[in-house]
């Protein structure tokens, strides 16, 4: 049985269960939910956060909110996504749309550290991807797999299984919480919001003086992340030795 075929039964199979259709609407609702203030915030011309433009992700959505219709487009973008998701004949080009939109979103937030988002962003791209497999009935034409000998979109099929899939349900579970464990303990060091908030981790880190001066250098000198991370991870280092 080639690779096709198992998708394809797989796919069927999971179509049936009623419980992973709830999920889909679910999800389909949550990233709607997750796109319309933002995106109506960007439409509106409003500044879609009150960070200090010394923050690494708020010197980013400053310089966003500058570049005019750029942010125009980007919030019509976001609002056209999840609208489209909230119709039910549009769902999957709304999954398709959004899919890079979050994914953009999700590496941004990895890279300035962003607490806003470490959790979030990332669980919003696994709940968009399980939406592009609930649609893989229309996507698989355009993967590299075997076509099936009639280029049709099936209907979907009958709901037939109404068992709670006790196991799946268990593996999102793992995987939010596992998600949640690693966005917290992924870094040594994070900028946090505001500088009360970074200078409150320095309490337990291995060097609160080097702590203290990353958080300065961030909040009050404006200096580029990478450039406090250098100069903490060096002070650290020549602690260490």
């Amino acid at each position: 049985m080639n690779r096709a075929n198992v998708l394809n039964r797989l796919h069927e199979r999971v179509k049936q269960n009623r419980w992973m259709r709830y999920f889909a609407v679910v999800n389909r609702i949550a990233l709607a939910l997750g796109f319309i203030p933002s995106g109506y915030v960007k439409i509106a011309g409003e500044r879609f956060t009150d960070l200090s433009s010394n923050h690494p992700m708020g010197h980013y959505l400053e310089a966003l909110y500058h570049t005019g219709y750029y942010y125009t487009f980007i919030g019509v973008a976001q609002m056209t996504a999840a609208i489209l998701l909230l119709i039910p004949r549009t769902a999957t080009l709304g999954a398709l749309l959004y899919f890079p939109i979050i994914l953009n979103i999700t590496i941004l937030s990895f890279s300035v550290r962003f607490d806003g988002s470490l959790l979030s962003a990332p669980l919003m791209v696994l709940a968009n991807l399980y939406l592009l497999c609930w649609d893989y009935d229309r996507l698989k034409f355009i993967l590299p797999l075997a076509p099936p000998p009639l280029h049709k979109v099936a209907p979907p099929p009958a709901i037939q299984a109404n068992r709670f899939p006790r196991r799946f349900f268990a593996g999102v579970a793992t995987t939010v919480f596992l998600v949640g464990l690693f966005a917290t303990n992924a870094y040594d060091i994070k900028p946090r919001n505001r500088l009360p908030d970074c200078v409150s981790q320095c309490r337990n880190n291995r060097n609160p003086t080097a702590c203290l001066d990353f958080c300065t250098c961030i909040h009050t000198r404006g200096q580029p992340l990478h450039t406090c991370l250098d100069n903490y991870h060096r002070a650290t280092n020549r602690k260490r030795n």
